[in-house]
């Protein structure tokens, strides 16, 4: 067999490496790799092991440099690496949050160059194109990238995004995909964005034209997939087709709104988060007032359909938050949430909000 007609068939059944494969989208991913007959063995790495019995499980931390040694396989080497250990966890200090996600994926990148490994799928979030109101709906995939790193986790994603372009230029023969996916639901996703769902009144900051496009955990593997088949390349975005406004999300959600001027959202929301009282900072809020729709062209010019539509995934969210309670990104404990869900909750709600600044204020001398 010509070493051509060897690459080809690697290129068929490729062997597959996971990070974060013990938990959510990883643990997804790798379930469906190991039962695909397209894929030659499976590789799962996280710092503990995994619940998929047919792949190969190797523990460590994604920025330790012995990755690549795992990469390099007993006699079969990896061809593609799927990097999902990412924490975007609203509770993990930003700091500590930061040093993870950016060094686990340079580590990763150089690993996988050094180990031989021919493509690299990164996934981010379609966050990264920033939430404007002058955003085109849908954004095509090649939209500029004007996200700002003030919501949670994006300033990560931009810079994993800018590691992706450089990769290829750093490490000649080294392919990288990235996969950017919308409001992520499903496999305990629990974000900023989620929790939105979790209030007893759905804020909307006057004057705002929300555009809000969902993408289940499910259609994200599908796509992770296509990926890994070679299928598609370069940067994809991936969500349900099409997207629903406000209007239909509280007629859907059986939530009202709660409306407040811009300045008096925007500056409650820092004031907050400054004090530590809630781990959403106020760049959070641009994911709820302005669009940041994808179309998904690259994903649906392969053949990829989504199985979810926005109704679908929004009825699941509304399934896995019932009975949470949350304000301004915070949850509410069981006292509190009884009295944000009154009948008075949206004046109640804003009231305990100032009232938590006035507290937080007094004890820091402020």
């Amino acid at each position: 067999m010509s070493s051509s007609e060897t690459n080809v068939r690697a290129a068929r059944t490729p062997t597959v490496a996971v990070t974060g494969a013990a938990s959510g989208v990883g643990a997804l991913l790798t379930e469906r790799l190991a039962a695909s007959e397209r894929i030659k063995q499976v590789i799962g790495l996280d710092e503990r092991r995994g619940e998929v019995s047919e792949a190969q499980w190797h523990t460590l931390d994604v920025r330790d440099p012995a990755i690549a040694d795992r990469l390099r396989g007993d006699g079969e080497p990896v061809d593609v690496v799927v990097h999902l250990a990412l924490d975007l966890d609203l509770e993990t200090d930003p700091s500590a949050r930061t040093a993870y996600n950016v060094r686990g994926t340079q580590t990763v990148l150089t690993a996988a160059a050094a180990a031989g490994v021919r493509r690299v799928v990164l996934c981010t979030s379609a966050m990264v194109y920033g939430a404007l109101a002058d955003n085109d709906v849908p954004l095509a995939e090649d939209a500029e990238l004007r996200a700002t790193a003030e919501a949670t986790g994006v300033g990560d994603l931009l810079e994993i995004e800018r590691l992706a372009r450089r990769a290829p230029r750093a490490h000649p023969g080294l392919n990288v995909t990235v996969v950017r996916p919308a409001v992520l639901v499903g496999a305990g996703m629990d974000t900023a964005l989620t929790r939105h769902f979790e209030s007893p009144r759905l804020l909307v900051v006057a004057g705002s034209r929300p555009c809000w496009q969902f993408c289940h955990v499910e259609d994200l593997v599908s796509a992770l997939e296509y990926a890994v088949h070679e299928q598609v390349e370069g940067e994809i975005a991936v969500g349900c087709d099409g997207w629903l406004e406000q209007e239909e999300i509280e007629e859907l959600t059986g939530i009202r709104r709660m409306e407040l001027p811009s300045a008096v959202a925007l500056g409650a929301a820092s004031r907050l988060h400054r004090l530590g009282l809630t781990p959403s900072p106020a760049g959070d809020l641009a994911y709820t007032m302005h669009p940041w729709v994808v179309s998904g062209s690259r994903l649906h010019e392969a053949g990829w359909r989504p199985r979810w539509t926005n109704e679908e995934v929004l009825a699941e969210l509304l399934e896995e938050v019932a009975g949470r309670h949350t304000l301004a990104g915070r949850r509410l404990g069981r006292t509190e949430a009884a009295t944000a869900a009154g009948a008075a909750g949206a004046t109640v709600a804003l009231l305990g909000t100032a009232a938590l600044v006035r507290r937080a204020r007094k004890r820091r001398g402020l």
